[in-house]
C-alpha cells in the first residue's frame, strides 16, 4: 500500500513540475524573487501545478507514515518518468529516444528495488545532537550548490538548484516522520516541537527554489535533478539518523542497491540527454520555451 502511495505521490509531483513551469512560461515570469513568484499566483496553470504539490505531498506522507523512508523515497525517482509524457502533452516538449530509454531503465531499476528491498528495523525520529549535526552539514552544502548556480546558466543553472531542492525535500521528507508520529499524540505535541517548524521551512524553501530552478525551461533536468537528489539524502538519513536496513539475504540487498542505482543512472540518463540538445526544438533553446516566446 505504502509503495502504491508513493507512485502516486510521484505522479503528482511530475504532474505538479509540469504545470507550474507551463504557468512561468506561458505567463513570461521567472520566478527569480519572492516577488515575481508571488505575480505567478495569478496563473491558473502554476496555480494547479501548486494543487497538485500540495496533495503529492499529502500522499507522500501518507506513505511515509506506512511505510519505511528507504524504500518510500527511492520510488519517488519515478517523478522523472512521469514528466516526459505530461512535459509532451502539456508543455509541447520533445522526447528522443535518449529519454524514453533512460525512463526505461529507471521503471527496471525501481522494480527490482521494491522486489528485492525490504527495510527493516529503524525508528520514528533521532537524538537532538545527530539531527543539529545533519542539519548544518545540509545547509552548508545548499549554500555552496545555490551560490554556485548564481554564477552558471541554462541547463547548469537548473540541475545545480533541482540539486539543492530535491536534498531539501528530502530532509523535509524524513521530518514528515517524526511529525506524524507526535501528530498521532496531539496537535498540541506538533504544534510545540522543533521538527514541524524544520519540516515546514525545509518543505517551503525547497519549493521556492524548485520554481526557479523550472523556469529555465529544463524540465527533464530539473525533475531529474530533484528526483535523484531526494531519495539519497533521505536513504542517508534513513540509515544514519533512524538506523534503517535492507535485512534480506545478502544477495537480496545487493540486487536491491543495485536496482537503485540503475534507476538513479535511468534519471542522469534523461537529464544528460535534455542538455545535449537531443530534446531542444530549435538549436540553443530549451524544450518548452517557445511557450514563453508565445506569450
Amino acid at each position: 500500500m505504502a509503495e502504491i502511495l508513493a507512485i502516486v505521490a510521484a505522479f503528482l509531483f511530475a504532474l505538479a513540475a509540469t504545470l507550474q513551469q507551463k504557468g512561468a512560461l506561458e505567463s513570461g515570469v521567472s520566478p527569480d524573487s519572492l516577488a515575481s513568484l508571488m505575480r505567478l499566483v495569478a496563473v491558473r496553470a502554476w496555480l494547479l501545478g501548486s494543487a497538485a504539490l500540495l496533495v503529492g505531498y499529502v500522499v507522500q506522507a501518507i506513505a511515509l507514515d506506512h511505510g519505511r523512508l528507504a524504500i518510500i523515497q527511492p520510488l519517488l525517482v519515478s517523478t522523472v518518468v512521469f514528466a516526459l509524457p505530461l512535459g509532451y502533452f502539456i508543455t509541447g516538449q520533445h522526447v528522443g529516444s535518449k529519454e524514453v530509454l533512460g525512463a526505461a531503465v529507471v521503471v527496471l531499476g525501481l522494480a527490482l528495488f521494491a522486489v528485492f528491498g525490504d527495510p527493516a528495523g529503524g525508528n520514528d525520529n533521532a537524538p537532538n545532537n545527530e539531527w543539529a549535526i545533519a542539519l548544518t552539514i545540509v545547509t552548508v552544502a545548499c549554500v555552496a550548490m545555490y551560490l554556485a548556480a548564481r554564477r552558471a546558466d541554462g541547463s547548469k543553472q537548473a540541475a545545480l538548484l533541482g540539486i539543492v531542492s530535491g536534498v531539501l525535500f528530502g530532509v523535509s521528507a524524513c521530518l514528515v516522520k517524526p511529525t506524524i508520529e507526535t501528530l498521532h499524540v496531539s496537535v498540541e505535541d506538533v504544534l510545540t516541537s522543533w521538527e514541524f517548524y524544520a519540516m515546514a521551512l525545509t518543505g517551503i524553501l525547497a519549493f521556492v527554489i524548485q520554481q526557479i530552478s523550472l523556469s529555465s525551461g529544463f524540465l527533464a533536468t530539473s525533475v531529474a535533478t530533484v528526483s535523484v537528489s531526494n531519495p539519497i539524502v533521505s536513504i542517508a538519513i534513513g540509515t544514519l539518523l533512524f538506523d534503517e536496513r535492507l535485512s534480506r539475504p545478502a544477495w537480496h540487498v545487493a540486487v536491491a542497491i543495485g536496482g537503485l542505482a540503475l534507476g538513479m543512472a535511468g534519471a542522469i540518463v534523461i537529464s544528460v540527454a535534455r542538455e545535449s540538445g537531443d530534446a531542444s526544438d530549435e538549436e540553443g533553446v530549451p524544450a518548452g520555451a517557445a511557450l514563453a516566446a508565445d506569450a
